[in-house]
């Protein structure tokens, strides 16, 4: 499994957008705004990959102690993205990540 590296001037221009990613529905943004950055795309599918996520698990948040957890872990998971996404790094979310590959846009 190789790690996907981007161009430095791609990152810099397009992190705040890629940002949105992990901002549930915001996803859409850079997904369509941010067609020619890589950067913003990966993200931007990974975004689209936890928002789908977030609504299935609606089913089961309301769930003591097992939901609680999930709702919590997801949320951890959308700031950690949100946070390494402005600082310029791409994280290959486990599981999220394999769901993104599959997206073809």
């Amino acid at each position: 499994m190789t790690k996907k590296t981007f161009d430095k001037k791609d990152i810099e221009e397009n992190k705040y957008v890629a940002a949105l990613s992990y901002l549930f529905l915001l996803c859409v943004i850079p997904l369509l705004l941010k067609k020619d950055s890589p950067f913003a795309q990966a993200n931007a599918k990974q975004g689209v990959s936890l928002s789908v996520i977030w609504v299935v698990g609606m089913l089961v948040f309301w769930i003591p102690f097992f939901g609680w957890l999930l709702w919590v872990m997801l949320f951890l998971v959308n700031l950690i993205g949100l946070i390494k996404t402005l600082s310029g790094e791409y994280w290959e979310i486990p599981v999220v990540k394999d769901i993104s590959d599959k997206i073809n846009l």
